[in-house]
């Protein structure tokens, strides 16, 4: 039996202050006023996809049904300065302006609501918090229940319902403070990281590993001679994957791509962009609960060979609230010391269920 690990889940209720309501009086504009015309043009009611019950769907899971090893701590804001290690000055006064408002900030529907600064800031600053545990020794791993999410986040523009790069800023300070050089970020989302990636693309000593579905799936980017540029060139590797691969094609690819390239890199901390809408119910992969348990261990051993088991994991996307709940409890269940399952093909089960159903049917007996 694995022995038992401490766990520490970041988590801040004022996360929750982020909650755009489509109904509401945005500021006008021409923005305001596009993304009206494209709403009306759905035909169908539409509401923000990423909302509070995301986190409250996992925070009620993780109270049901208690895993042990695991503890709760606080998070906290990050400030302008840690922020301002990944995104411009005019960027940050930008996102600030719109403090206690309700606006559009892209086209692609990314939007505030009044508590949706404040719920960024926090969403980066327990980040930091839990990278802060886990390089000091405090928690063996960390998982920094966020929102709004932070990958798609570039240095001057918020997408894809992100405002901030949470792990963006948690590696920056990582780096500036907390005496790691050498950073690796593993982000698992559906959605390419286009963010991140942009902000590390020519810095040799964070390596981004990507694996998402293929373009033209939102944000369209992340093709796989994508490298980085300068002396980052060759850090930065994506694996763009079709619609519906699963757990088979993603372990191949962690064991066979992401093992390799991480022995070689030799992080001193890794940091797992962890989103859950690569799972079937969110219908663009096919990945189960065991393929995230699975991946999770993989990243698990790699932390335990290669940097003193310093990992930490930071919430990004997952729509459907149960797939979303069941994934993040299905990775912590491992961090904490539980057993790592066998992956699974999608149906496997299912057929070997009815060949034993009918197995005595035919047979002339």
């Amino acid at each position: 039996m694995a022995e038992q690990r401490n766990v520490t889940v970041f988590y801040d209720d004022r996360v929750l202050h982020h909650a755009p309501d489509v109904n509401a009086a945005f500021l006008p504009g021409r923005l305001d006023k596009r993304i009206r015309g494209i709403l009306a043009g759905l035909n169908v009611p539409w509401k923000y996809p990423e909302h509070p019950g995301r986190i409250n769907a996992i925070i009620d899971l993780l109270r049901r049904e208690l895993i042990a090893g695991v503890r709760f701590e606080s998070g906290k804001a990050a400030t302008r300065e840690q922020l301002a290690r990944v995104h411009t000055t005019s960027y940050l006064d930008h996102v600030f302006s719109m403090r206690d408002k309700n606006a559009w900030l892209d086209v692609d529907t990314t939007a505030v609501s009044p508590g949706s600064v404040e719920a960024a800031e926090v969403a980066a600053g327990t980040a930091i918090a839990a990278v802060e545990a886990v390089v000091s020794g405090s928690s063996e791993s960390a998982f920094a229940l966020v929102r709004p999410p932070g990958h798609h986040a570039e240095p001057v523009r918020a997408r894809g319902f992100c405002l901030l790069n949470n792990i963006a800023v948690a590696a920056a300070h990582a780096q500036a403070e907390l005496g790691c050089q050498r950073v690796l970020i593993v982000d698992w989302d559906a959605h390419h990281g286009n963010g991140t990636q942009g902000i590390f693309w020519a810095d040799p000593d964070v390596m981004f590993f990507d694996i998402h579905r293929a373009s033209p799936f939102y944000p369209g980017s992340g093709s796989l001679q994508d490298v980085g540029a300068g002396l980052g060139e060759g850090a930065t590797v994506n694996v763009p994957m079709p619609a519906g691969a699963g757990d088979v094609a993603y372990l191949r690819a962690f064991n066979e791509i992401l093992v390799p390239a991480a022995e070689y890199f030799r992080p001193d901390v890794i940091l797992v962009s962890a989103g859950f809408d690569a799972h079937w119910y969110d219908l663009a992969l096919n990945v189960s609960f065991e393929g995230f348990a699975a991946m999770t261990g993989i990243v698990q051993s790699l932390a335990d060979r290669l940097c003193q088991g310093r990992l930490v994991f930071v919430l990004e996307g997952g729509y459907n609230t149960e797939s979303l709940s069941r994934g993040v409890h299905s990775v912590l269940g491992v961090l904490a010391g539980g057993p790592v399952p066998e992956p699974r093909v999608c149906g496997m089960e299912e057929v070997e269920a009815a060949i034993a159903f009918h197995q005595d049917a035919f047979t002339g007996e």
